[in-house]
């Protein structure tokens, strides 16, 4: 009789994206931002962390709904072109900058979903603990004061909410996110985009009621478990952030729009009342 022994399979070895995977992972995302509607013409702009001195970056001046995983520019930490038939983007300055303050960050979207983007030309961050998923996965996301784009001013603005957000409204311009992988990035600039949709049908009934207290407490325990919400930064809530998260001093607040009902808040609430 012939025995047999059965060994244990050994587990694969974890292998790190090759360049040619994040190339066609960038041009995916770039197609979904488009199609999605957070960017428009030539607008937006996605990165990759190749390694401690390389960056994998969209080029200047290409619809993201067309690239090809050829379009893609290799760029240093300087943000200085290293390979690539593109010219590189005047805003690699500010994935640069997540970069160097967020050694955890691998992969950066930076888009104009309409809605976020409208709160923050409103001057309103996304601040207020309206839906658990937020909480448990970014916290809450500020708004950074202006700062023209391509300039060392803009990131002047981000530089001080960088280490402890995910995900940032950019005054008159529109959102950047970033997380561990690309795919984690664009998932929390959908969030955020998701989030002021919700925003803006509070702000459109005249109110909103605030998670507080014990129920806040619960889910930042949850956070710990909550397998979207790893993050080395401490994704602070509103009432742990000065300024209640809103970092541009002219701003509107959130709550006047809350607490005043508008003529045509009134309206809506009568129109929609069911008649018997």
């Amino acid at each position: 009789m012939r025995l047999r022994y059965h060994t244990r399979a050994t587990p694969p070895c974890f292998r790190m994206p090759s360049e040619r995977q994040h190339r066609r992972e960038i041009a995916q995302f770039g197609k979904m931002l488009y199609h999605s509607g957070y960017v428009a013409a030539m607008d937006g702009n996605l990165s990759v962390r190749l390694d401690e001195d390389r960056i994998l970056a969209t080029p200047t001046a290409m619809s993201k709904g067309f690239l090809r995983p050829s379009d893609m520019v290799v760029v240093d930490m300087e943000g200085g072109l290293l390979r690539g038939q593109h010219n590189v983007s005047s805003e690699i300055a500010m994935h640069l900058l997540i970069y160097r303050l967020r050694p955890d960050v691998h992969g950066i979207v930076h888009a104009h979903p309409p809605t976020a983007t409208g709160f923050a030309a409103a001057g309103i961050a996304l601040n207020q603990p309206l839906v658990c998923e937020v909480v448990i996965g970014l916290g809450s996301i500020p708004l950074a004061r202006y700062g023209t784009p391509g300039t060392p001013e803009l990131g002047e603005t981000l530089k001080p909410l960088i280490p402890e957000y995910d995900a940032i409204l950019m005054s008159n311009h529109g959102v950047v996110a970033y997380a561990d992988t690309l795919h984690h990035a664009y998932m929390k600039m959908e969030t955020v985009e998701h989030f002021a949709k919700v925003a803006l049908v509070t702000h459109l009934l005249g109110r909103q009621q605030p998670l507080e207290g014990e129920d806040l407490e619960k889910l930042l325990l949850a956070r710990r478990k909550y397998e979207g919400s790893h993050s080395a930064a401490a994704l602070p809530l509103a009432n742990t952030c000065g300024s209640s998260g809103n970092h541009n001093g002219k701003t509107a607040s959130a709550d006047s729009m809350r607490t005043s009902e508008r003529p045509q808040v009134r309206e809506f609430r009568q129109s929609s009342r069911v008649k018997v």
